[in-house]
């Protein structure tokens, strides 16, 4: 596990470090890297750049840990206007939200009920939404929510982290339902005690939950796997599982980082495979983008040199 990694998801964390870097130039310049911007007219310009490429996307309002009700309406709101603003523009892009953001920290009931309002109106217009999953505090809270969501409606899809132990157990309940996961390796620092932390571990555990995923049986009960990673040896894997059972190439879709592996995006949709780019936006950053950092320490070294320069 690269050591930076820990202190990098504190720094995350921190409010003190997000006043310094939110308003220092050049670490705002390194996220626009991975940000589309603080606008949603922004966003959508970089989702009519990919959908022009053949790749679709997922929007993203930033934002998490709201414990305001007040605010948490502000953001339904929002939310319930991407909505729209995707089907007026005829975009290719299902949206993405994050439980704190939705207020999962003011209860179950209370975040359910702003979420159910969002996959309601989605229905409507045929888009999916995209439920993210947060630190492992949330997992079990975030999954009650889903399946819920899941008794109801059909467009709704949960990430799952390939690092958490707990992962196999949910995903086959998922699969028995039908449902869709967006799998991922996770991004959060997480104890031994419930999560592998060597890389080798986490890729085994995600090869296998990959290949749980495009099994006969959970394209069966109509599952639909979104392959959530950057590893060019899983998207192998998963090609070559593909070819061997037959899999058509609108049975499951890779999914990816804005700003990461564009190579592999542009490569994966010229062979005709769904791929799908996570388009995050907004003024609340800061969070999201220490994550990015961790999971790429070399961008570490750009600020250290750009704090000394500056």
């Amino acid at each position: 596990m690269n050591p930076m990694r820990p202190v990098l998801i504190a720094l995350s964390q921190s409010t003190r470090a997000r006043r310094l870097m939110t308003h220092y130039g050049p670490v705002r310049k390194l996220a626009r890297r991975f940000i589309a911007g603080e606008t949603l007219d922004e966003a959508i310009a970089v989702v009519k750049g990919l959908n022009q490429s053949g790749i679709q996307a997922t929007l993203n309002q930033l934002g998490e840990n709201v414990v305001s009700p007040q605010d948490v309406r502000c953001a339904a709101e929002e939310y319930q206007r991407l909505v729209q603003r995707i089907a007026q523009e005829t975009l290719q892009s299902s949206i993405s939200v994050k439980p704190t953001h939705l207020g999962l920290d003011l209860g179950e009931d209370f975040c359910y009920s702003q979420l159910r309002t969002i996959v309601r109106t989605a229905w409507q217009f045929d888009l999916t939404v995209e439920v993210d999953m947060e630190g492992s505090a949330y997992t079990q809270a975030t999954l009650n929510i889903v399946h819920r969501l899941l008794d109801d409606y059909r467009n709704v899809r949960v990430a799952l982290q390939a690092y958490l132990y707990r992962t196999q157990e949910d995903l086959k309940r998922l699969i028995m339902r039908g449902g869709s996961v967006r799998l991922c390796k996770g991004a959060y620092d997480e104890p031994s005690t419930i999560a592998w932390r060597r890389k080798e571990d986490v890729d085994a555990s995600y090869a296998c939950l990959m290949l749980m995923m495009l099994s006969e049986q959970a394209l069966q009960n109509g599952f639909y796997p979104a392959l959530a990673t950057h590893d060019h040896n899983l998207i192998l894997l998963a090609e070559r599982e593909a070819i061997r059972r037959n899999i058509a190439k609108n049975q499951f879709e890779f999914q990816m980082l804005y700003g990461v592996r564009r190579d592999w995006q542009r490569r994966l949709a010229r062979d005709g495979y769904r791929v799908r780019v996570y388009v995050p936006y907004g003024t609340q950053w800061y969070p999201y983008f220490m994550r990015r950092l961790a999971e790429r320490p070399a961008n570490v070294l750009f600020i250290t040199r750009a704090l000394i320069d500056g």
